[in-house]
């Protein structure tokens, strides 16, 4: 896959591009991760003398029932993007972001082409 190079783009994931932002806070949250990996005893210990495990025993009994965990279950399905069809209705310019009608391979505003 070719790289695009237009303003702060220049990575493509999956066929879309991202961000410098993006990569930034991926790469933070990254480090932020082994380093709580590498403390897991310490962040463990911590939260035991906090009470936080008695604090969420109390919460799972009271409030985590059965009907509880299908509403929740059944919101995150709902919640999922709908797979956009090929008539390309939603297909957007990835440069100028322009909304695109039919099955356009080169966007009307920029110029540019469109996967």
């Amino acid at each position: 896959m070719r790289y695009a190079e237009v303003g702060n783009y220049l990575t493509f994931v999956k066929g879309k591009i991202m961000s410098l932002g993006i990569r930034k806070i991926i790469v933070i949250s990254l480090i932020g991760l082994i380093f709580l990996a590498g403390n897991i005893l310490l962040v463990a210990n911590w939260l035991a003398a906090k009470g936080v495990p008695e604090k969420a025993n109390w919460l799972r009994e009271n409030f985590l029932t059965g009907t509880a965990i299908t509403v929740i279950i059944a919101l995150l399905i709902l919640l999922v993007n709908p797979v956009r069809g090929k008539l390309g209705i939603g297909h957007r310019c990835p440069v100028c972001d322009k909304r695109l009608l039919g099955n356009s391979n080169y966007c009307g505003d920029c110029g540019s082409k469109v996967a």
